[in-house]
């Protein structure tokens, strides 16, 4: 099934700007540099060109978001390994964690039943 007409325009429309702007960046670059930004270690003209970014792409402002309470469960995972998981997070967030955990040494013993 096709898009409507309306929404390939303005997909069209947010590529050309995307690739086409001066001193505009891709979706893969704000990935790449997504942790710099939010510990705000860019430098001033490299976070406007973040912010312009995050302006014209919704992807960019979910994935965001989705980092950031990521970064939020992760930290609260080591500082509280105990602690009850809040019922907002979804369970493959969870497991991905404690895999995470594993991998680096931790044993079974750490995780929360």
């Amino acid at each position: 099934m096709s898009r409507p007409p309306m929404q390939r325009a303005r997909a069209w429309m947010r590529g050309m700007m995307l690739n086409h702007m001066p001193f505009m960046i891709t979706c893969r670059e704000f990935e790449d540099f997504i942790l710099a930004y939010i510990e705000g270690d860019l430098p001033d003209k490299q976070r406007r060109i973040f912010d312009l970014h995050l302006m014209v792409c919704r992807e960019c402002r979910d994935y965001l978001t989705a980092y950031k309470r990521t970064m939020e469960v992760s930290r609260q995972v080591y500082d509280e390994p105990f602690a009850p998981v809040p019922e907002t997070v979804p369970d493959d967030l969870v497991t991905a964690i404690l895999e995470a955990r594993t991998g680096q040494g931790d044993n079974d013993q750490n995780r929360p039943s």
